[in-house]
């Protein structure tokens, strides 16, 4: 899978947020070992030292753990990611009202629409 960028942020903070969301969604499950930096690079088709430096950010952010020469790791703390998912929810909830009330779209109204989406969703998966 080719990673598609954005222009105009910085790659190291792209890979940082896709690495964050894996981690929040579960893709990479608490004390799992990551893939080795270059692994992690050739997969993203960056340089290695981008892929290092946006896994040195979410070590220092505590999602990520060095266990000396046996790689990184997910934090073996639920608390930690589930604090990073609220953070993430909170963000896109955030940007999505925005995004509504720029075209005239009340949080009630959204929400509402949101609910009928789901609804729906769950009645074809269900047939």
């Amino acid at each position: 899978m080719a990673v598609r960028f954005e222009s105009g942020k910085p790659i190291f903070l792209q890979l940082e947020e896709i690495m964050r969301n894996d981690i929040a969604a579960g893709r990479y499950q608490p004390d799992e070992k990551l893939p080795g930096v270059r692994d992690l690079a050739l997969w993203a088709n960056v340089n290695p030292n981008t892929m290092q430096r946006a896994l040195s950010d979410l070590e220092a952010e505590g999602l990520v753990v060095t266990r000396g020469t046996s790689g990184r790791f997910v934090t073996s703390d639920r608390e930690m990611i589930e604090s990073a998912r609220q953070k993430i929810i909170k963000e896109l909830t955030d940007e999505f009202v925005e995004k509504c009330a720029s075209v005239g779209v009340m949080p009630a109204e959204a929400a509402e629409l949101l609910l009928k989406r789901d609804n729906n969703e769950r009645t074809e998966n269900h047939e």
